[in-house]
């Protein structure tokens, strides 16, 4: 079976593969278990292999095969989104890395390249997390191995890796509690099984795929609303992005209309909820469709081109900045949020954050764009910390530090310990010594039915209390969980707050909850701000 699959073949599969997901991402994202809105697996694997296919598109049809791993590993790499999106890059870096060492496709090479993307993956977690991404990959390996060893025939050996990738699925609720209260599989690991499943249907010539009958919970799924990354590119000039409540909106119709408006086409949620985006000419009749089925609102129209001339100019006018020996990179969101940061010497705000994770190339982009002998990232988020460390180790113009900032608070006290006369090792010692101390708090709206850190329900609407990663606290006002959570997290013992206002969160409100704070707590210094962060009205740390 050697030389039966030829490397158009291949990358025809990787292609299918690719497309695959990108068609279920919806899928793979409602089964977050997290009830914040960061549903976003799905999309951070799809756009990191859409990045793979655009750059194996770009190939010329008789590219040698050192350059398909190479247009492969680096696509993955620079279109890395997400900590689930960094993983498949680098199972797909191993996987190129085992491949290389063969030249014909046959169950050995197969068994030898998964052997070498579970190294490289597991390299790249300091704490790997049984039933997750890994756990699959690393079933998935041991599945090759054992169709190696057993001498099967190449097509019986990949339909028994691809049973086995999702059976290894089917265990994770068995593996990771959390997975198991909430009745879903691993998202990462059902995306990567999709890929493997996919791919091997593509190759084999089979028109479906095993497939399998995965629980991801009970009743109707609820309305979640993902943030959508535009991309240059589009031959359309409208991005359009809102919400629609219908009764009688059915989604398949819907796309099919869309896809007659333009590109990038997306209708997700159920009845009564949806939300809507495309890259159109015609903002005017997509609008139009919609209100004929039911009502519209929060709708967001911008202009593709204009946002790429202003970016570009701000890119080049980064490039006139004074020269500095320290550069600093930070991600957030909110103008609030960036002119603070800014004012603190950051000189490179990335848009981004919660449900909005910049790519490896996004971070790459805007070190390059400063004028510095080294240079800091700030990811402000925990599921962007990978992305920056990917950027750090392959940025060629300077050398580059990341301190693991997990909120945009603990970035305001990672920078006060910033010294321009430091070298980058010692300040990135000493920002990263800055964040012990610092304990982070954010308030916002659940959007699935779920428990919290002790077992309590919580309830699709309720206002939930985040204390650094955990979900402590469970209301029905901002202001009520709040309160709560400063209590839960040693106020008193405090010497500062400072509080970020989201962008949803009225300004009258926002003091009167401030003034709730600095009675209760009159020892404390308060220290509040319009941080204008979406999604979360209230975020503060304590130090």
């Amino acid at each position: 079976m050697a030389d039966t699959y030829s490397i158009t073949d291949i990358l025809n599969a990787i292609a299918v593969a690719g497309k695959t997901l990108d068609q279920r991402k919806d899928e793979v994202n409602r089964l977050n278990v997290f009830p914040v809105p960061d549903g976003d697996t799905g999309t951070n694997m799809s756009l990191t292999i859409k990045m793979v296919c655009d750059n194996l598109a770009a190939l010329p049809a008789d590219a040698p095969r050192a350059d398909i791993r190479k247009a492969i590993t680096t696509g993955a790499l620079m279109g890395a989104r997400g900590n689930s999106g960094v993983i498949t890059s680098q199972i797909l870096r191993g996987l190129c890395e085992g491949a290389a060492q063969s030249d014909e496709l046959t169950v050995a090479s197969v068994d030898k390249a998964f052997d070498a993307a579970v190294t490289t993956a597991f390299q790249a977690v300091r704490k790997p997390v049984e039933g997750t991404i890994l756990t699959v990959l690393r079933d998935t390996a041991a599945a090759a191995h054992k169709a190696n060893k057993k001498k099967m025939e190449f097509d019986e050996a990949l339909t028994f890796i691809v049973s086995e990738s999702y059976a290894s699925v089917q265990r994770t609720p068995d593996l990771l509690p959390v997975l198991k209260e909430n009745n879903v599989v691993d998202a990462g690991g059902f995306g990567l099984a999709i890929l493997v499943d996919s791919f091997v249907a593509a190759l084999l010539g089979h028109e479906k795929t095993v497939g399998a009958d995965l629980s991801i919970g009970k009743g109707e799924p609820k309305v979640e609303i993902e943030h959508i990354n535009d991309w240059e590119g589009s031959r359309y000039t409208y991005c359009n992005e809102f919400l629609v409540d219908s009764d009688t909106l059915n989604k398949e119709e819907a796309l099919d209309f869309l896809q007659t408006m333009g590109d990038c086409e997306l209708c997700v949620g159920e009845n009564p909820k949806f939300k809507v985006h495309v890259h159109s000419n015609h903002p005017d009749q997509v609008l139009k469709y919609f209100l004929d089925r039911g009502q519209i609102f929060e709708v967001f129209i911008h202009n593709m081109k204009l946002q790429a001339e202003d970016r570009n100019a701000k890119l080049e006018a980064e490039h006139e900045r004074e020269h500095k020996h320290i550069g600093f990179v930070a991600v957030a969101a909110g103008e609030g949020n960036a002119k603070i940061l800014e004012s603190l010497g950051v000189d490179y705000v990335v848009s981004g954050g919660q449900t909005m994770n910049p790519s490896t190339k996004d971070l790459l982009d805007a070190v390059n764009a400063l004028n510095c002998d080294a240079a800091i990232i700030l990811p402000n988020n925990s599921n962007i910390i990978m992305a920056a460390q990917s950027a750090a180790q392959v940025s060629e113009k300077v050398p580059v530090g990341v301190v693991p900032t997990k909120s945009v608070p603990a970035a305001f006290s990672a920078l006060f310990a910033a010294d321009q006369d430091a070298t980058l090792e010692e300040n990135v010692e000493a920002m990263t010594e800055a964040l012990e101390d610092v304990k982070t708090g954010e308030v916002t709206t659940a959007i699935k039915d779920a428990k919290d850190a002790h077992g309590n329900p919580i309830k699709d609407g309720d206002t939930i209390g985040i204390a650094d990663g955990s979900i402590e606290e469970v209301g029905s006002s901002v202001d009520e969980v709040t309160l709560a959570l400063l209590a839960d997290m040693g106020v008193e013992d405090a010497d500062t707050l400072t509080i970020l206002a989201g962008a949803d969160l009225p300004q009258d409100a926002f003091d009167a909850l401030v003034e709730k704070i600095e009675a209760t707590y009159d020892d404390v210094e308060v220290d509040p701000h319009r941080g204008d962060q979406p999604l979360y009205p209230i975020v503060f740390s304590l130090e």
